[in-house]
């Protein structure tokens, strides 16, 4: 091993030295509470049953596919991020757009526009069912009175719906700023380009605008995506995963089997499924978006 070689080494540890802590935390916090779960996973183990304790292998992993209500809330939860994202995206461009554009009190708009995402969510699950959602007192069901629409139960009739529309009205606001984000840093002789050539403003945003944007897009629905796979506090305020498991994502049933139905064994074997599958779509999407990222430096 030559001298040059060892003190690189050297100069390696050196550098990353700072970063153990963190690692050494991250660890902690993470992979060894998932080992355990792993571990729990293939045991028997209801909480009010003394001496329930077995080794049961993989019987776990057999119920949770055979669980009906696990695949509806597996349905549940994609119709979730889905249509929570997708929505919030759209919503999100157009208020982009719109305060790309210069107008006196844009600074107050846009900071109105954010505050929705500054809401702790269990705060902001409260506001939706009690001010917004109420059959008698909510601010839905006053102004849609002169329409016919008397003191009806949103929350109960529409379970899923009404806590995709509260996750919506949080996530809006952050795919909105990603996306101005976009919008700002597009090249402004680009655009006066596509002007002379006679371009309309449609084919603008068609052939350049929409393009550029479309990074930060991707990376926007990512992230939200990543995000609302983990949502509890809006489904647990507003509507406790009911009727049955009719609004009940994936943490939210599992927290069900565990703190509830006391099942150990089965709610860890369901988590690791959960994470497991996660894990998959979060490595596919990013690959995507770091092909998007790679392929528009190569192309600048």
């Amino acid at each position: 091993m030559t001298k040059h070689s060892t003190l690189s080494r050297a100069e390696g540890w050196r550098r990353r030295a700072p970063l153990l802590p963190a690692l050494l935390f991250t660890i902690l916090v993470t992979q060894v509470p998932f080992l355990l779960t792993v571990y729990y996973s293939t045991h028997s183990w209801n909480l009010v049953r003394p001496g329930s304790w077995e080794f049961v292998g993989l019987q776990n992993y057999l119920y949770v596919f055979r669980d009906s209500q696990f695949r509806e809330v597996a349905m549940n939860t994609v119709i979730l991020i889905v249509g929570t994202v997708l929505i919030s995206a759209l919503l999100g461009l157009g208020l982009a757009l719109l305060l790309n554009r210069s107008f006196r009190g844009r600074g107050v708009v846009r900071t109105l526009l954010i505050t929705p995402f500054l809401i702790t969510p269990v705060a902001g699950a409260l506001l939706w069912k009690t001010a917004m959602f109420d059959p008698v007192f909510g601010i839905v069901n006053f102004v849609l009175q002169p329409f016919g629409v008397g003191n009806f139960a949103w929350v109960s009739q529409f379970p899923l719906a009404t806590v995709m529309v509260d996750l919506i009205w949080r996530w809006t606001p952050f795919m909105m700023l990603l996306i101005l984000a976009g919008l700002q840093s597009m090249p402004e002789d680009v655009l006066e380009a596509g002007r002379v050539d006679g371009a309309g403003p449609i084919a603008l945003f068609r052939e350049l605008t929409l393009p550029h944007l479309r990074r930060f897009i991707e990376l926007g629905v990512v992230l939200g995506a990543i995000y609302l796979v983990n949502t509890f506090g809006a489904i647990y305020m507003m509507t406790s995963g009911g009727p049955g498991v009719e609004s009940a994502n994936l943490p939210f049933y599992i927290y069900q089997r565990a703190f509830l139905g006391f099942e150990v064994g089965q709610a860890a074997a369901m988590g690791v499924v959960t994470v497991a599958a996660t894990i998959v779509i979060a490595m596919l999407a990013l690959r995507l978006i770091f092909k998007s990222f790679m392929g528009a430096q190569e192309a600048a």
